[in-house]
């Protein structure tokens, strides 16, 4: 059997590494059927800290085809995508495209392979923010409804899509992401230092990411982040921020200084490894990403989330987590709270560290023969 496996971007590497890995398990047990995989880098996401430098960290081995697609416009870079994968597709005639999360590589793979009648499976279906300005949101639609089979990380992301009518080759295997969390965690404790060098004490730092659309294109909701960062910071609770490039870019151009505080450390983007390291030590995290929110709950840290919404409801139900939006007030407040709060329970909400297993017996049980005369409108 032969996979085409489509990455892009830092998280996609990460659960991609996952199934490789789950893969290679396979074979080795000459287990039936023997899988060949084929990595395709779109290059999405193409400066070295943001590429390159994770499949070396992550041992994943170097992509057969990188694409080299680079930053553009939603339209363009999607646009420019779509005959370069499906090139390669009709080149390599796999079984199956594997395709992972809700951004424009995703999009791309599993629009290229369903129109040459190659069956798609997308690994992280189901989730919903309900907010369709999020481009996020329209790819993760899009191609759960084209997908013939979807790896769903939670029983909320089930129902999401029962709700939508989809119901045939839904499988709820937990979270690819949880499974990296593990695996990774350990090498993590092993060979990160970067909590030593920059000298930071256990649980007495606060950890601060801002890298989404709806932040760093609204200059307005920007500035009020920062501003509660700004006000919250303290000798108790120091702030490091890894500034991720499009959030500086955003910076820079709308010239949005924040004042000097030495209390806040700016840092550059850091690899995977630091970022679970920092996120194990720190205090509490503030965020407007999906992969920290739950890494987060994974690490038992505290988590204010800087958006209105998320896809992944289980954090906040449960109390791990909190939706401040880009509210001064409500930064400060929820920031406040969650420190103090004790600390709830935790759930097996996404799964039991075997996704990517389970992914691999899903596929090799869904036979692609099964889907020769496939047919996407059939699930509604």
């Amino acid at each position: 059997m032969k996979i085409v496996s489509i990455v892009g971007t830092r998280p996609q590497f990460i659960k991609a590494a996952m199934v490789s890995r789950a893969i290679d398990s396979h074979n080795k047990e000459n287990k039936s059927p023997i899988i060949t995989e084929i990595l395709v880098h779109t290059g999405q996401h193409y400066d070295h800290n943001m590429s390159q430098a994770f499949f070396d960290q992550l041992t994943i081995p170097k992509p057969q085809y990188n694409l080299r697609v680079g930053s553009a416009p939603h339209g363009k870079m999607t646009g420019t995508m779509l005959p370069r994968i499906e090139k390669v597709l009709m080149k390599e005639r796999p079984d199956w495209i594997l395709v992972y999360g809700d951004t424009n590589t995703t999009l791309a793979g599993a629009m290229a392979a369903v129109k040459i009648h190659i069956p798609v499976a997308h690994v992280e279906a189901g989730l919903r923010s309900f907010n369709r300005r999020m481009p996020e949101e329209i790819n993760r639609v899009l191609t759960d409804r084209i997908s013939a089979v979807l790896f769903c990380p939670t029983v909320t992301a089930v129902e999401n899509l029962k709700k939508e009518g989809i119901v045939q080759g839904v499988h709820n295997v937990g979270d690819v992401m949880y499974d990296a969390f593990l695996w990774y965690g350990d090498w993590a404790r092993e060979r990160s230092t970067v909590v030593k060098d920059l000298k930071l004490m256990q649980e007495s730092f606060c950890l601060a990411t801002i890298h989404r659309q709806e932040n760093t294109d609204n200059s307005s909701r920007l500035k009020k982040i920062l501003s509660a960062f700004e006000q919250v910071a303290n000798d108790q609770c120091p702030f490091v921020i890894p500034l991720h490039p499009r959030t500086q870019k955003a910076l820079h151009t709308n010239k949005i200084y924040m004042k000097k505080n030495p209390n806040i450390r700016i840092i550059s983007p850091v690899s995977y490894l630091d970022m679970i390291a920092l996120e194990a030590e720190a205090q509490i995290i503030l965020t407007d990403s999906g992969g920290i929110q739950k890494e987060a709950f994974f690490a038992g840290v505290p988590c204010v989330t800087l958006r209105d919404e998320t896809e992944w409801v289980e954090t906040v139900e449960s109390g791990w987590n909190c939706l401040a939006g880009a509210d001064v007030q409500m930064i400060t407040d929820f920031f406040h709270k969650m420190r103090q709060s004790e600390r709830p329970e935790t759930s097996d909400f996404y799964g039991k560290g075997n996704a990517s297993q389970l992914i691999i017996e899903k596929l090799i049980a869904a036979s692609p023969f099964d889907f020769k005369d496939w047919n996407p409108s059939s699930k509604t």
